[in-house]
């Protein structure tokens, strides 16, 4: 057998490619296989403890080479992973990377077929939508579809005609018609406009970059235009063909960032919603050792990469995967850790910047280095400040950048060329921007921008805070993590001079006069700022603003929004009321345990903050250690809450656990449920907690929880029974039938409950 080009690593990338289950079968697979193929047998508790990474160093450590492939190869197939050992034998005979290259041209070819494949119902998809971040390849791939019809490999049968719109370019545009569009790229004579317009449902519309127009198709039915020769506004135009009222029976392809997505989808009529996710976490690691070409360095690189969440996310997107691996290659050739750089996603993109910008062989930059960042930065800021992200040259030589200059720029690749027009440009990746329109403000005080549309430090950071822009994602983040003290020193060998002290303070008293206001949660939205706080991570200052807070609401829906979330409320120590939606799929957790670590420091907020009277879930899902969790943290005698909302909550269908939860907090008075769907075994366990004499609920709110007829019945004997429950809410269920039964028990003078929702009652008058 050939020399694999990276054996642990490899095998570690490999044995990621399993499920769950499938990594369980192959360590117990692991006690007897080595046998069966004359090896000695590896230590079993060794194995049953290891992470994926760790039983690639138990098999290379303890077996050659040769040996452990065979092993692992030999499991993969009896655990019916064929196509993995397909891939394995490709690498380890030196055909890896020409392979995956095939296998991912393959996957695109599958990916393209099905834009407009016929739906369940056998009609045929006429819109689709293709979502994607920046950066994450969305034009390439649209060029590709359109090379593969035009080589007649692809929709040839099903469509006569493709045309392409950038929006860039189109909303350049004042008054045009489709016709016009249309023929744009053909002389009049050439353009066969009415075999066009023969066979409309042989028409493929693409249109890129959608959120370029800022325009969400609103206008009234009547402003509409039918026929494709009337000139009207751009936006008309566009919104005429997407809402069908031309060309009805076309075929539609809309590529854009999820900026718009809901609206986008509500005009349209019943789009098919496609997702471009760029990078998948073989393909990172992959792209990672063709940077590295050394095992060792790649396995370190990536392992730390993918420890900051946030940053892997950010390799999704190639341009990014190169940025990151470039900044980590040149931090590695220097000598350096690596550890701290990957810890805060800021760091990363100082030290790539910077590292652009310094001459290779100097200690230092130069002056022109030095004026060529500068500029860069009252650019970016300039456009995050106009929703600017294509520049002029006009632009570029506002904000001090020459004609001269702008080789310089495209050669260190931060800026590119623009397709859609000559002599324009744009950062390589939206993240470039945001991070020196960021630097900007640590530099050059607002006013000293030759564009007066450039906010103050206070503008900036209501805006992100408050999430008013939607293409500012990172901007709010990158300004805290420049006021790091590690960035500082960065700013100072580069720059020399810099304004972060000036900053911090002015950061420092915005938060204070947002905390003045009488519901500082309502001000900004707490996770964004969670974000902020994070990237920082200077604990005396985020102890400071955390005490603020006295109520917070969280939308939990990824893993990096877990980690901020966690690290910021185990700071907050005067919280009174806690929201939590719980979006995020937790239901497979990474081996590591991060997971469960946050998920605890989240929950550990109910009994760290000793003034904490109201806790409120919503929209979640809580399953396996999640539900335990929160569960355990509720009947903690340091939990003193009062009321408990759970919402659109789904639990496990053992949730014993959550109701002996009413029975170990004395404290509790009210409980909502409301929305929340009760099986008959959950309102047993309910009502059975409700007449234990340790049950204090005064308040029981159960509004549209499934409830039945069947309930009332148990619901009655409560009634009867307890002399704590006051106020008792059954609306929106079908229970009907059984409303005389609840009525009558409170007809009876010792029934303490003082009110029953008026669905109930209305019934029995």
């Amino acid at each position: 057998m050939a020399s694999s080009f990276f054996p642990d690593f490899g095998l570690m990338w490999y044995l990621e490619e399993l499920k769950r289950d499938e990594f369980k079968k192959f360590k117990d697979l692991l006690r007897k296989e080595p046998l069966e193929l004359g090896l000695k047998p590896l230590p079993w508790g060794e194995v049953k403890r290891a992470t994926r990474e760790n039983l690639a160093k138990l098999l290379t450590v303890n077996f050659e080479e040769e040996q452990a492939w065979n092993v692992t190869l030999s499991i993969f197939h009896k655990i019916g992973r064929k196509d993995l050992c397909e891939k394995a034998k490709k690498e380890i005979t030196g055909e890896g990377v020409w392979y995956l290259d095939q296998e991912n041209a393959r996957k695109e070819q599958e990916s393209l077929q099905r834009l407009f494949a016929p739906k369940r119902t056998g009609k045929w998809t006429r819109t689709v939508i293709l979502l994607g971040p920046q950066g994450v390849g969305k034009t390439t791939y649209l060029v590709k579809l359109m090379l593969a019809w035009a080589e007649g490999n692809l929709f040839r049968e099903r469509f006569s005609y493709v045309f392409y719109f950038c929006c860039q370019e189109l909303k350049q545009l004042t008054k045009t018609s489709l016709a016009a569009l249309i023929s744009r790229d053909w002389s009049d004579s050439l353009a066969p406009l009415q075999e066009i317009t023969s066979q409309p449902e042989r028409l493929l519309f693409i249109i890129d970059s959608f959120e370029e127009l800022k325009h969400d198709l609103n206008e009234p039915e009547s402003d509409l235009c039918s026929d494709w020769t009337e000139k009207r506004p751009v936006q008309v135009v566009l919104s005429s063909l997407l809402r069908k009222k031309i060309f009805p029976e076309s075929s539609l392809l809309i590529a854009a960032k999820p900026v718009y997505p809901r609206k986008l989808e509500l005009s349209l009529d019943g789009p098919e919603i496609r997702e471009l996710l760029g990078f998948s976490e073989t393909d990172r690691k992959l792209y990672f050792y063709t940077i590295f070409r050394d095992r060792n360095r790649a396995m370190e690189a990536f392992r730390l990469v993918r420890e900051n969440k946030q940053l892997f996310c950010m390799c999704q997107i190639p341009v990014l995967c190169w940025a990151v691996c470039t900044c980590l290659k040149q931090e590695m050739d220097k000598g350096r850790d690596l550890a701290p750089t990957c810890q805060h996603t800021t760091s990363i993109f100082t030290s790539f910047i910077f590292g652009l910008f310094t001459p290779k062989g100097a200690g230092c930059p130069d002056q022109q280095s030095q004026r060529l960042l500068k500029g860069l930065c009252f650019l970016a800021a300039e456009g995050m400040w106009t929703d600017t992200f294509v520049f002029s040259e006009e632009d570029l030589e506002r904000n001090g950048l020459c004609d001269s200059d702008i080789p310089a720029l495209l050669g260190l690749k931060v800026l590119q060329k623009c397709r859609a027009f000559e002599k324009s440009y744009a950062f390589i990746h939206m993240c470039i921007q945001e991070f020196c329109a960021a630097m900007f403000y640590l530099l050059s005080r607002h006013a000293q921008h030759p564009n007066p549309a450039v906010g103050s430090l206070e503008a900036l950071l209501l805006t992100f805070l408050k999430r008013v822009n939607v293409y500012w994602i990172y901007l709010g983040c990158f300004l805290f993590g420049l006021l790091r003290e590690e960035e500082q020193k960065k700013l100072d060998a580069f720059f020399g001079i810099h304004l972060a002290q000036e900053i911090q303070q002015k950061c420092h008293q915005f938060l204070q006069r947002i905390a003045e206001n009488e519901h500082p949660w309502k001000q900004v939205d707490f996770l964004a700022l969670c974000y902020c706080l994070y990237e920082m991570r200077n604990e005396d200052f985020v102890q400071w603003a955390m005490d603020f807070f006295q109520a917070v609401k969280l939308s939990i829906i990824d893993d990096a929004d877990l980690v901020v979330s966690a690290y910021c409320l185990k700071h907050c120590s005067g919280l009174r009321t806690l929201w939590v939606s719980a979006l995020h799929d937790f239901e497979e957790e990474d081996e590591e345990g991060s997971t469960a670590i946050h998920w605890n420091q989240v929950c550990s907020a109910l009994i760290t903050n000793e003034n904490l009277r109201e806790f409120r879930m919503s929209d979640s899902s809580l399953h396996g250690f999640t539900f335990v969790t929160l569960c355990d943290q509720l009947k903690h005698p340091r939990c003193r809450l009062q009321k408990l909302h759970l919402n659109n909550v789904s639990f496990p269908r053992g949730s014993r656990l959550f109701f002996e939860v009413l029975t170990h907090s004395p404290h509790l008075k009210c409980l909502n449920l409301s929305g929340t769907k009760l099986s008959r075994n959950a309102v047993k366990l309910l009502c059975e907690a409700l007449n234990n004499p340790t049950c204090n609920i005064e308040e029981l709110l159960l509004a549209r929880c499934w409830l039945s007829v069947e309930d009332c019945s148990a619901f009655s004997q409560i009634l009867r029974s307890s002399r704590k429950l006051l106020n008792l809410n059954v609306s929106r269920n079908y229970l009907v039938p059984g409303a005389p039964l609840l009525c009558k028990v409170l007809c009876k003078p010792d029934c303490a409950l003082r009110v029953l929702d008026d669905s109930i009652i209305y019934v029995c008058i």
